[in-house]
């Protein structure tokens, strides 16, 4: 496979591979970094690209992997830090509600999900992915990608009610 063969085969998914990518290690300049290194991945396996039947869920499934290794080995005693400390950041963020348009606030709230409910909103809601694509990038079964999905947006949900609750009260 030349290289304009390569750049026309993954132009149409360049941009998903960053934003799940963003969506996993929050900063652009890690997501930027790990998009490269999928692309790299991708490029070294050029000559057998043709023997997988979506090279799109290909590069998700290696993005997936690539963030989750980051986040595992970097970032696992800070994410624990994070997610514990919900609950002591929520006074604040629910302070400065006012400043933030619903679409941020959301985005706040789906940055705080698990990251595998985080990885599975990004993919269904934002970037409207079947639920069988899903399955497979994931390496999961459809109904719990449809019950991890379920509970993500129950989340959104009840956090968004407990804003406006606040807001209006």
């Amino acid at each position: 496979m030349h290289q304009n063969e390569f750049v026309n085969l993954i132009n149409p998914f360049k941009d998903k591979i960053f934003r799940v990518a963003r969506r996993l290690l929050v900063s652009t300049e890690e997501a930027e970094d790990a998009t490269q290194e999928v692309l790299v991945k991708l490029w070294n396996k050029k000559d057998s690209l043709n023997n997988y039947n979506s090279v799109e869920a290909l590069a998700m499934t290696m993005t997936k992997n690539y963030c989750l290794d980051q986040l595992k080995s970097k970032r696992a005693g800070n994410l624990k830090i994070v997610h514990n400390n919900f609950t002591d950041r929520e006074a604040g963020l629910q302070q400065k509600i006012e400043d933030v348009d619903s679409l941020n606030w959301v985005e706040k709230i789906i940055d705080q999900l698990p990251e595998q409910q985080k990885l599975i909103v990004q993919m269904r809601d934002i970037e409207q992915y079947e639920f069988e694509d899903i399955a497979k990038i994931l390496e999961m079964n459809e109904t719990a990608i449809r019950v991890a999905l379920s509970r993500a947006r129950k989340t959104i949900r009840e956090f968004m009610l407990k804003t406006h609750s606040y807001g209006i009260g």
